[in-house]
């Protein structure tokens, strides 16, 4: 009883101190860069941005054949080389689907959606979920 005890107090600590909790899915982020210029959704159209250009292009598995156009998501920056991560969550919407094939993540940000939760330029790991 007081080892179960012991791995309960345990299992408490790790959740509670260095560890956060998950609520959306989780995946990998790059950055982009221009020209964003036409996109998959809605072509050459530049009101198709959202202001701030917090904005992304997804891979294949949130692609659902051009369903996700327009979708947004709430992100956070989770991991990555050298503690990349800044605080916070950022919202950005789908305007086209990755160029790259294969897609070197899950979703791809643009140069300024990238720049508000990462530090560096590299891959980063990140949650998200559709809002």
């Amino acid at each position: 009883m007081a080892l179960l005890v012991m791995i309960m107090a345990i299992v408490l600590t790790l959740l509670m101190g260095e560890s956060s909790l998950v609520l959306g899915d989780i995946g990998t982020a790059t950055s982009y860069h221009p020209p964003y210029l036409p996109t998959k959704c809605n072509g050459n159209r530049q009101d198709q941005f959202p202001p701030g250009n917090l904005f992304v292009a997804v891979g294949e598995g949130l692609w659902d054949n051009g369903a996700a156009c327009g979708r947004r998501y709430r992100l956070r920056c989770l991991s990555g080389s050298n503690k990349p991560c800044k605080d916070g969550t950022i919202d950005v919407k789908v305007v086209d689907f990755c160029p790259k094939s294969p897609c070197p993540s899950t979703i791809l940000l643009s140069s300024d959606a990238f720049v508000a939760i990462s530090r560096s330029d590299a891959k980063i790991n990140i949650e998200y979920v559709q809002i």
